[in-house]
């Protein structure tokens, strides 16, 4: 895919792996739309955009929003006439046992997740179709291999990987594209922002972030990939690995999860 001229889309793209892949597809000469819920966070990125040359609408909306998503869609479409790629990238975390989670915060965190997907999925799917382009959904090793104390990430991204399963086989012979990627730990704000069990912020990440793939590189992976109309990405050899094993020792893989989860600081299991 040539994406000259390609009108790509990002949710979430305020920070982190969101706003590296706005900037990462918007060098490669893509008109970008970008949406995020914090509007001085998304004029900054807007800006930013901008300065480096890039055409950018960027969009007020709430991923967990049927509403945000479909207007998402409309002023894309008004704006550019087109959508090529969507990359459906807004998202939170949560750190907490689900015997102390407040089931509101399950819901916010599949409402952003996977609901989120599904709407943008939705009213962007009819023009990128007619253009015969692609949808990226960024999952998670987490939808492969659940973690202890983030059931409902988790859930959400078991949820999305199922979800754009069923829909790349329903369009497989319609031209459309589905990539399904899925970063390992990432330096970004998304630990910064998971959120507790009663709904507040952690503040602090519980990882080191300092040796985690960076948002740069985990872009320049996506664009590639898309480019070349990959099925599935798992980035990272500890990602990879961690696949792997919960393929064929997932008994074995619980004790090495609980183990490695129990070492974060101010670790649930403690």
């Amino acid at each position: 895919m040539e994406l000259k001229n390609r009108v790509v889309v990002v949710t979430g793209a305020t920070s982190g792996i969101g706003a590296a892949c706005a900037k990462a597809f918007g060098c490669k000469g893509a008109k970008i739309a970008i949406t995020g819920r914090n509007k001085e966070k998304l004029e900054v990125e807007r800006k930013i955009l901008a300065d480096a040359g890039i055409e950018v609408l960027a969009i007020l909306a709430d991923a967990g929003s049927e509403a945000d998503n479909k207007k998402m869609a409309e002023e894309v479409l008004a704006k550019f006439g087109r959508i090529d790629v969507l990359i459906n990238n807004a998202g939170i975390s949560m750190r907490a046992l689900f015997q102390d989670l407040e089931m509101e915060v399950f819901r916010k965190v599949m409402d952003t997740n996977f609901w989120g997907t599904v709407y943008a999925t939705k009213y962007c799917l009819p023009s990128i179709m007619e253009n015969r382009g692609s949808i990226v959904g960024i999952s998670s090793i987490n939808g492969y291999r659940g973690t202890p104390a983030r059931t409902a990430y988790s859930a959400s991204k078991y949820a999305m990987n199922g979800f754009f399963e069923s829909l790349r086989t329903e369009v497989m012979h319609k031209g459309v594209h589905i990539l399904v990627a899925s970063p390992g730990f990432t330096a970004s704000n998304i630990r910064n922002n998971a959120l507790t069990a009663t709904g507040e912020t952690q503040g602090a990440s519980p990882r080191d972030e300092a040796n985690m793939m960076s948002s740069e590189d985990v872009a320049q992976a996506i664009l590639k990939a898309t480019k070349k109309r990959k099925r599935d990405l798992v980035l990272t050899t500890q990602g990879k690995l961690a696949v792997f094993l919960n393929k064929w020792i997932p008994g074995i893989m619980d004790g090495v999860v609980y183990r490695e989860m129990a070492k974060e600081p101010e670790s649930p299991f403690n």
